[in-house]
């Protein structure tokens, strides 16, 4: 595939976003505020998706199969475009296999282990309610936590951050890494509106 020298650099950038993260992961978040001519919103929203992949433990129930891929779903409109599937393209998390899917209604069981909810996507408490237990669900919504989603991204000063509520996740079987907890905006312990 030809890219030009243009959108090569910026896809260049969010795969070294996206790799530096990990290595540097608190310092990342006190840095200088990425510009928005640097790297759009959801470019950056795209690398801390398959961050989050790298600092979540899920039960071995959130699979099909011992060897199926480890699948970031995005439901509704997909803001991300290619990058995401760029950036997971070639990637693995402890020894699965990384992928990426865009379904229009919620998943079926064993389907996504990560589910994005796009702006849009409708009623979030209803889609919430309705997944099986073992599915990090982010979105980007200010009353995501609220409604019992898991990750929610925010702007604070221009800087793409991110807050948790750890109580869904826990619900839901999964294991936050300490490292993840610690550089978030913020963790919460609400519980589900519902």
């Amino acid at each position: 595939m030809l890219v030009e020298p243009k959108l090569r650099s910026r896809r260049n950038a969010v795969i070294a976003l996206a790799l530096w993260v990990p290595a540097s992961f608190a310092e990342y978040f006190f840095a200088a505020p990425v510009r928005a001519e640097a790297l759009s919103e959801y470019e950056v929203k795209a690398a801390f998706l398959l961050n989050f992949t790298k600092f979540v433990e899920w039960p071995a129930s959130a699979f099909p199969e011992p060897k199926s891929p480890l699948t970031i779903c995005i439901l509704g409109k997909d803001p991300f475009g290619r990058t995401l599937d760029e950036l997971v393209a070639g990637e693995d998390v402890s020894g699965r296999p990384l992928a990426v899917r865009r379904i229009t209604r919620p998943p079926e069981p064993g389907a996504c282990q990560v589910l994005f909810l796009a702006n849009g996507t409708g009623d979030v408490a209803d889609v919430l309610r309705g997944l099986r237990r073992d599915v990090l669900t982010v979105g980007d919504r200010p009353d995501f936590l609220l409604q019992g989603g898991m990750i929610a991204f925010v702007l604070d000063n221009r800087r793409v951050r991110f807050d948790i509520n750890q109580t869904a996740a826990e619900a839901a079987g999964l294991k936050l890494s300490s490292r993840l907890l610690m550089v978030a905006r913020s963790v919460g312990k609400q519980s589900r509106a519902f």
